[in-house]
């Protein structure tokens, strides 16, 4: 399987993750240095964002993938997934967003590792 494909494949297991709420399993998937820049403009580390994802405060229930496109540098890569989300965060009620999330990985002992994710819509 090629770098685009393996990308493409991380995307969709961030999701299956993310609705599992499986924080070891999106710890095997993001870099150490990982952080994430909400829609709501709160940057957030890998570990507060999980704390919030396990603690109830994102709750993700089905994701519908519309596109991911992915760009290789070397042992850099930016990805754009677009997907329709269902989900309730930060105590409101159950809705289907569009999210786009704007990735960025690199390589590292040959492993890709996203390092940033921007979510907003679309």
């Amino acid at each position: 399987m090629g770098d685009i494909e393996s990308i493409r494949k991380m995307y969709r297991e961030y999701w299956r993750c993310m609705i599992a709420k499986d924080a070891d399993g999106l710890r095997r998937l993001m870099a150490e240095d990982y952080c994430l820049l909400h829609m709501t403009g709160v940057k957030q580390t890998a570990e507060v964002f999980l704390k919030g994802l396990l603690d109830g405060t994102f709750n993700y229930y089905s994701a519908d993938h519309d596109s991911i496109e992915v760009s290789v540098d070397g042992d850099h890569a930016k990805m754009i997934g677009k997907s329709r989300v269902a989900a309730a965060v930060y105590g409101g009620g159950k809705s289907t967003w569009r999210l786009r999330g704007d990735f960025t990985l690199r390589k590292e002992d040959g492993y890709w590792k996203f390092i940033s994710s921007k979510a907003s819509t679309y």
